[in-house]
């Protein structure tokens, strides 16, 4: 009786991050080896005795949530697999280094269509000097299933977490923000209008910027070998999975601090800002709530900022200030607001 009488909460309800902070509540962490468990880009695992780390970090692409093969390229499918999971790994300010990969898929698909995703997968493993190391297959009665675990490495002591802006910290991202989902907007508007009309062909030309980052994005590895020429390491740091406004709440909450973003600051390619225009849509509310541009979003003393050799595609697009003060929007109009998290949440409620 008291089992049928038990509340259920929909999951929905939580969200995916309410959900993962639920659970991840309960886990206690058993080794003193584990630096870092649940809650940043990767875990972090300390050999006895070594000055260097393992980092840890899983992904997974589900058909009809993360992709559709009805504009996805299998070989950009495969890349983007691997480049966001090598993502996690450069914003804890390591080196990606091995991954494994389990795949489910149903009986749909033939042998040379798992082999064109491996090829991505392939030239993502040359692009950023990692390896396929394992992994596993199975069936699946829903689709195509990717889930890819990467391993890294990185110093201890040069490890970027999420918890350490502090108030007076420049807010940087490196490239433009937006693009990605601006990319998934025009080719979702492609599909619509093909359904409506067979014989219509979607007009994407001059939007290859956007395509390339919704399609096959980089992660930003050539910023973490430059932090390293510099001899910089980021106060904080997250990569922009989930879209700007999520992931500068992330920083705050982890950090216990504040921040003030400057609309006008906010890096936004001129594709982007066509696309949004022409959605009538704001492209700042792209950039806010899109996600999946897995650009680096980190903070640094501006003493620090300073000493970076190339900041030609870094953006200060704010600063970090006491708690006390919020997490705030100056916009465009001169008007400061609340900014509040938005960005994708593939589990949350509409």
């Amino acid at each position: 009786m008291a089992e049928e009488n038990k509340k259920y909460t929909p999951i929905s309800e939580l969200g995916e991050f309410g959900l993962i902070h639920r659970l991840s509540g309960k886990i206690e962490l058993h080794r003193e080896s584990t630096l870092k468990g649940i809650g940043d880009d990767a875990a972090v695992i300390a050999p006895p005795g070594k000055d260097e780390v393992i980092l840890l970090s899983t992904d997974m692409m589900a058909e009809g949530i993360h992709f559709d093969l009805a504009y996805t390229p299998l070989r950009h499918l495969g890349y983007k697999a691997v480049a966001v999971n090598v993502s996690d790994i450069c914003a804890m300010n390591g080196e990606a280094t091995q991954f494994l990969v389990s795949i489910a898929l149903s009986n749909q698909y033939s042998v040379e269509t798992i082999e064109e995703i491996y090829e991505g997968m392939r030239f993502a493993c040359k692009e950023y000097n990692v390896d396929l190391v394992g992994g596993n297959t199975s069936s699946s009665r829903s689709g195509l299933i990717i889930s890819i675990s990467i391993i890294g490495k990185g110093r201890k002591d040069n490890i970027a977490y999420r918890n350490g802006a502090k108030a007076g910290d420049l807010l940087c991202v490196t490239g433009d923000l937006g693009a990605a989902y601006a990319g998934l907007f025009l080719l979702e508007k492609g599909k619509k209008d093909f359904a409506l009309n067979p014989s219509v062909k979607p007009d994407l030309k001059g939007y290859n910027h956007i395509l390339q980052r919704q399609l096959m994005p980089h992660a930003r590895m050539d910023v973490i070998n430059m932090f390293a020429d510099s001899g910089v390491k980021p106060s904080a740091m997250i990569d922009v999975s989930d879209g700007l406004s999520s992931e500068i709440n992330h920083l705050c909450e982890d950090s216990v601090a504040g921040c003030l973003l400057d609309e006008d600051k906010i890096p936004i390619h001129e594709e982007t800002i066509k696309v949004a225009h022409g959605a009538e849509v704001s492209p700042t509310l792209f950039a806010l709530n899109g996600g999946e541009d897995y650009q680096l979003l980190f903070t640094l003393p501006p003493a620090e900022f300073k000493k970076l050799k190339d900041t030609s595609d870094i953006t200060v697009i704010g600063e970090m200030l006491p708690p006390a003060d919020g997490i705030k929007l100056a916009g465009k109009d001169g008007n400061i607001q609340e900014l509040t998290s938005k960005g994708w949440d593939g589990m949350k409620k509409k």
